[in-house]
């Protein structure tokens, strides 16, 4: 999977915003801190790669803004 974007969220809302993903079909990894991608503490990265103009709508509606482009 070619990383594009990503949301960074607290652990508490993992398992909510997973299961929506889920009922949506749509792609994505979950990633813990790393050198790459910093996040604050109790924080995880739900990560995706490049989509449709209506699949980036429909996420960016869940996770209520834009993601963060992925560190290269």
């Amino acid at each position: 999977m070619e990383k594009s974007f990503y949301y960074p969220v607290p652990w508490g809302d993992v398992a909510f915003l997973k299961e929506a993903l889920i009922a949506m079909e749509l792609p994505f990894r979950i990633e813990q801190p790393s050198v790459r991608l910093q996040l604050a503490p109790g924080e995880v990265a739900i990560v995706f790669s490049d989509m449709h103009m209506r699949d980036y709508n429909a996420v960016r509606e869940l996770f209520g803004d834009h993601g963060k482009r992925y560190p290269q």
